[in-house]
């Protein structure tokens, strides 16, 4: 059965990488749940605006890939760019929907983690002196409601960026936010913080880049399958994303991104015949 990773918070969530700067993850064993159905992962995964892009799951989904040879992940968007904690309030209409995708996605698999990101647009006003609080209720609820009382929750940190540049600058409150994170994640049961030092912004400054985006990937796997938080960075970070992009593709893949190519324009139909026939022959 599928083993599903249910993705909440905001905009670093949703992943606002650039598509061109990283090249892609084709994996026939990483779904994503889109119109009710599970269907190989292409990114953007959490289409939650027509700036989506790059996002952490895709690195973390094929780092699952290789450590469970035999098994097929999906992952559940449901990211919202922008929302406030508040927006995830229990029974607000971002708590409905992702409990509503996640107990769908349940039907079909094995609901196994929570990924979370999520404080850029509490990094204000004072807003972390109630962010704990907050994001236990959140927790809590869904927990229950999922009837998850034990899964994994990875939360991830604001990045260093933040509070410098562009639409970053007005985050001022970032390192607040960052405590109030670890701590929870240090205090609750079976929560996972993951640090985000090291890693580079867009040159708005606010949304992680593209192979940053990978790393926090891994990091977010390595605290997922270690159970354990993630401190600093991983020592071997390009080495893994690397490990990505050198992998084989199968047939299904291969037909897939031909696919793609014709879709996209970049080969004639003649030449996605060719092609096709040729793998089929291989």
């Amino acid at each position: 059965m599928i083993k599903s990773f249910l993705m909440l918070g905001q905009s670093n969530m949703a992943g606002r990488g650039f598509i061109h700067e990283v090249p892609p993850i084709y994996n026939e064993r990483i779904q994503m749940l889109r119109n009710g159905r599970w269907q190989m992962m292409t990114e953007p995964i959490n289409y939650d605006r027509p700036v989506s892009g790059i996002s952490l799951s895709g690195s973390f989904a094929d780092a699952w890939c290789r450590q469970n040879q035999e098994d097929t992940i999906g992952l559940i968007p449901c990211a919202e760019g922008g929302s406030t904690l508040d927006e995830w309030v229990v029974d607000g209409v971002l708590f409905r929907h992702a409990v509503t995708e996640a107990k769908f996605a349940m039907q079909s698999s094995d609901l196994t983690g929570i990924l979370w990101h999520q404080g850029e647009s509490d990094s204000v006003n004072g807003n972390y002196k109630v962010y704990y609080k907050k994001l236990l209720l959140i927790i809590e609820a869904l927990r229950k409601e999922l009837k998850a009382p034990d899964i994994p929750i990875i939360i991830g940190g604001l990045g260093d960026f933040l509070g410098k540049e562009g639409f970053g600058k007005s985050c001022t409150e970032y390192n607040f936010i960052n405590q109030e994170l670890q701590k929870f994640a240090f205090e609750q049961d079976n929560c996972y913080f993951v640090i985000a030092s090291g890693l580079t912004s867009n040159p708005d400054g606010i949304h992680i880049d593209a192979i940053s985006q990978r790393k926090f990937g891994l990091r977010y796997f390595e605290a997922f399958s270690n159970k354990q938080h993630v401190l600093k960075p991983l020592i071997n970070e390009n080495e893994l994303i690397n490990l990505s992009y050198a992998r084989t593709h199968t047939k299904t893949e291969k037909i897939y991104i031909k696919s793609m190519e014709f879709a996209l324009e970049k080969i004639s139909y003649e030449e996605f015949v060719s092609q096709v026939m040729q793998i089929n022959n291989d």
